[in-house]
């Protein structure tokens, strides 16, 4: 049986958070709080005894302590069917687009990871048809990868681009304190291209309670959960995680936490790797992959946010100048599925870093005077072939076609002799 009693007393109130004592509630349920500002729907996120705390997911703005709470019994579910493809809604999953409210199977939030036990060793590759990612730090099927920037970068833009060019059955989309502008303009991207039809978004925007923000992993991940049981292979794009630890703070400061490093809450590890555990490649089943941006506040990435997230996931993106930067940048998975593409997909990837190093520490040299050799200036001109030809975020062009285009970048600038790579490969695929 569960607790089904109206209790008629808040005894505290702090922003989005109450306290008043109840009894035989768990830590999670779901509760209404009737009050003169409407029915609100708010989540149990602390017990101490018979003092209960509830989120109240529209703030607690017109609740006073007369209003009445009632225990619904069960956790946060969200209404999955089909229907949810080409929609957008609110972190409390409530329509965002102005269309119908959808009906489905209700489905758990902030579940349990997946067993071990049911994941398949990643072995697949998402294409994305952006060279900096398919040739050099391939996304396995199953990865979790954080894209680390700052703020004022093109991250959206990436992500709208990863949407549209991916090669998986759904995209889900978690936005978190977006400006309304950002999210009108990455719905708009999708719905011209048409990959919308394959896409469903959880959007929290800055204006919306923070409540909300927190609610927006969780949403999306249950959702993937559903999808990828059903076969699909589903990449789920995050922006942006700080953002959620932000409103985690603030919701911890509100309850009076003792603060750790930075006043984030002792548990953001823990609640961190929670939502990055869920990327999953099932037995017999679909996958989940995750792509989740993770804006480095003055470009620190000892910040707490990028810090732990770089100890949960496998490998990092960093986005600088509207580029994804070779280096720093890892897939620490990408060997599981190079081996599988061409036979010069790994020999190509080596030689370009290694040029592409040699060419930085040639502008070093040029911005201090130095006179130039004749093998500067090649590596110039080469540094150059390959920013604008590979770095270049509006490069749309297939693993394959990428990799034609790197031994055409090397060979337009060196001999066949100064590339370093093996001649049984360079007589096979270097441009006649």
């Amino acid at each position: 049986m569960f607790n089904n009693r109206i209790y008629h007393k808040i005894d505290a109130l702090s922003g989005s958070v109450a306290t008043l004592r109840a009894e035989g509630v768990k830590y999670g349920e779901i509760a209404e709080v009737d009050s003169r500002a409407g029915i609100s729907l708010a989540q149990v996120i602390k017990l101490d005894g018979p003092n209960v705390t509830l989120q109240i997911f529209a703030g607690a703005r017109g609740v006073d302590t007369a209003a009445r709470v009632r225990f619904l019994g069960e956790a946060m579910k969200v209404p999955f069917s089909d229907a949810l493809l080409g929609r957008a809604f609110t972190g409390s999953c409530e329509p965002r687009d102005g269309g119908p409210a959808v009906r489905g199977e209700p489905s758990p939030i902030g579940q349990p990871s997946v067993n071990p036990a049911k994941r398949i060793m990643p072995n697949r590759m998402v294409r994305t048809n952006i060279p900096m990612i398919d040739l050099f730090n391939s996304l396995v099927v199953s990865q979790k990868l954080p894209i680390f920037a700052k703020a004022g970068e093109p991250y959206n833009d990436l992500l709208a681009r990863i949407a549209l060019q991916a090669n998986s059955d759904v995209i889900v989309i978690g936005g978190m304190g977006m400006k309304h502008d950002e999210y009108l303009r990455l719905r708009s991207m999708l719905d011209e291209s048409g990959a919308l039809a394959k896409t469903t978004m959880f959007i929290h925007t800055a204006a919306d309670p923070t409540v909300e923000c927190v609610l927006v992993p969780d949403v999306s991940l249950a959702v993937a959960e559903k999808f990828a049981l059903e076969g699909k292979d589903v990449l789920v794009l995050l922006t942006d995680m700080t953002s959620f630890a932000d409103a985690m703070k603030e919701i911890a400061i509100t309850m009076e936490q003792i603060p750790s490093n930075r006043g984030y809450p002792g548990d953001l590890y823990s609640q961190l790797a929670s939502r990055y555990e869920k990327a999953v490649d099932f037995d017999g089943a679909g996958s989940i992959t995750i792509l989740a941006v993770t804006t480095m506040p003055g470009d620190d990435v000892t910040h707490p946010v990028p810090d732990n997230t770089g100890y949960i996931t496998e490998g990092q993106f960093y986005l600088r100048g509207g580029r994804i930067e070779p280096f720093g940048s890892l897939s620490r998975l990408k060997q599981q599925v190079n081996k599988n593409t061409r036979e010069d997909h790994r020999t190509v990837m080596d030689a370009m870093i290694k040029l592409y190093a040699q060419f930085k520490e040639t502008i070093e040299k040029q911005s201090m005077g130095f006179k130039m050799s004749e093998w500067d200036l090649k590596l110039l001109k080469y540094g150059a072939d390959f920013e604008k030809n590979m770095m270049d975020l509006s490069v749309n062009i297939p693993l394959e076609e990428a990799l034609d285009l790197g031994w055409k970048i090397l060979a337009d600038n060196f001999n066949k002799g100064e590339v370093g790579i093996p001649s049984k490969l360079a007589d096979k695929f270097w441009p006649a």
